[in-house]
């Protein structure tokens, strides 16, 4: 598979999703140790399905996060239900990659993406929510500069038991740092 630098950082690139990876997007879709995570382990993803869903237009900029010592595709990442007129928009992430899980891959995408969102889509506020028991995400989410706003109770329903939502955001004028490497001005 050939992926595209879209936004290179320090360890790792964006590049614009492709329908090529649709066998690696099934495995981890199928997967619960990745479902459980960003509530889709009740999903049942077929390869053909996951094909059509990756060959559809989307209204989303979504990326492969990909490392830049080997080219290998590690997750995915998203800014989505952009509204351009409130300057909004949803972040959406998941390492399918066990072995790339807690080593700031995630943590460095985030800051790509936040950049990119930011300083290029001119966003104001970027939102996420995530379930209770995710804390490894929570506290990458706090170490990105994202604040907790609120708390949807017992709203998911995982392995027989249900959990809170928490929603978290940040603002552009939260967001420190430049994190893209490869723009010009």
């Amino acid at each position: 598979m050939r992926y595209f630098k879209k936004l290179v950082g320090e360890k790792l690139y964006l590049s614009p999703r492709s329908s090529e990876d649709v066998e690696l997007y099934t495995k981890w879709l199928n997967d619960f140790e990745t479902t459980d995570y960003i509530g889709k382990s009740r999903d049942f993803i077929t390869l053909d399905g996951e094909k059509k869903y990756l060959e559809e237009p989307i209204e989303a900029y979504v990326f492969s996060i990909v490392t830049l010592d080997e080219d290998k595709m590690i997750g995915n990442i998203s800014l989505e239900k952009i509204d351009h007129l409130n300057q909004r928009g949803t972040l959406g992430i998941f390492i399918g990659e066990k072995d790339y899980r807690g080593k700031g891959y995630g943590t460095e995408a985030i800051k790509l993406i936040l950049d990119y969102g930011f300083n290029y889509l001119n966003l104001k506020n970027i939102k996420l929510d995530l379930m209770e028991f995710n804390e490894r995400a929570y506290f990458c989410y706090k170490k990105c500069g994202f604040k907790e706003y609120g708390r949807r109770r017992k709203c998911n329903f995982l392995n027989g038991r249900y959990y809170d939502t928490i929603e978290m955001d940040i603002l552009a004028e939260e967001f420190q740092g430049h994190y893209i490497k490869n723009k010009n001005i």
